[in-house]
């Protein structure tokens, strides 16, 4: 194990690159576009559930600072992170947090998830108890063994996308708009498309690694010429689905274009790396692109009619 000289063990510095704050914006930006949504639909009788939004936003992000750890600990333990990881240094890996240290903040980082939403119960009825029951088990489940069956990208698509979304939508609106008919469907599906773009550059990225480790990815199956076919598309794909959900207009059309314009920008740049640490900006510009996505949506949200 490779311990970095000037990186003290276990010291704050070390628990905040384990965290991967740069991560939150994946956890963030579905839970945005809820609570737009929501506003949207309830703007007339101003009865936002503030109180839910901010259980609802500070949920997400301790479950992904939850999954971080989780997969820092474990890729460790089954050798997925080795000296030839691509990707970002990982904190156990790096031994600037032991595995025992890690293990005790798996738990903290858990209760205290399950602590921020526990209240939701209140907001959104006992269904809110078995989404978050189900959002601890996948936390877990997705890094032990699913990422590795190639069901990393569908998970994403669920919890990224349908679940905080539409889930922030049910708890934040009046009980009289919290009905299947109401949800965010189609823009919960966007998000989480978008998202998965995320995972794509990831496991484009590491796909030997991945292979040599038998960690068998959608991108180690599909291989990488249809990866970047997928990643070209997967967006356009989202993008047509906020627009079925908020129609056709000019406005839309030209937000819509904006958040395809960066994306294309990085398929090209994505296909001109195509290997090596290098793809590690790529995935920086992946997550901006989610956030600009974000941004733009949660804006056409609050402007539709």
């Amino acid at each position: 194990m490779i311990v970095d000289i000037n990186m003290k063990v276990n010291s704050p510095k070390a628990w905040i690159l384990a965290a991967r704050p740069k991560t939150l914006t994946g956890a963030i930006v579905p839970v945005m576009l809820g609570a737009a949504y929501a506003w949207h639909v309830a703007k007339d009788y101003n009865k936002i559930e503030w109180g839910a939004l901010a259980l609802c936003f500070l949920f997400a992000m301790l479950m992904q600072i939850d999954a971080n750890f989780i997969n820092d600990y474990f890729d460790c333990k089954k050798g997925r992170d080795n000296e030839e990881r691509l990707g970002p240094l990982r904190a156990c890996q790096q031994g600037w947090v032991t595995l025992s240290s890690m293990r005790i903040a798996i738990m903290a980082t858990t209760m205290a998830a399950c602590i921020v939403g526990l209240p939701l119960i209140y907001y959104g009825g006992y269904e809110m108890l078995i989404v978050g029951v189900l959002c601890v088990i996948f936390c877990f489940l997705y890094t032990v063994c699913l990422a590795g069956m190639g069901l990393g990208d569908l998970l994403v698509v669920v919890f990224f996308g349908l679940v905080p979304c539409c889930c922030t939508y049910y708890v934040a609106v009046p009980q009289e708009y919290q009905t299947l008919q109401q949800m965010p469907w189609l823009l919960a599906l966007a998000n989480g498309l978008m998202t998965d773009t995320l995972l794509l550059v990831n496991n484009y990225r590491d796909i030997d690694n991945d292979r040599n480790a038998g960690k068998k990815t959608l991108v180690v199956y599909i291989g990488k010429k249809y990866t970047e076919w997928l990643f070209l598309y997967i967006v356009p794909i989202a993008l047509c689905l906020v627009l079925l959900e908020f129609g056709w207009t000019n406005m839309n059309i030209i937000l819509c274009f904006g958040v395809y314009f960066f994306h294309v920008s990085t398929w090209n740049e994505l296909r001109s790396i195509n290997k090596g640490k290098a793809l590690n900006g790529t995935l920086g510009k992946t997550a901006r692109n989610i956030l600009i996505f974000g941004v733009l949506m949660s804006f056409l949200v609050i402007i539709a009619e």
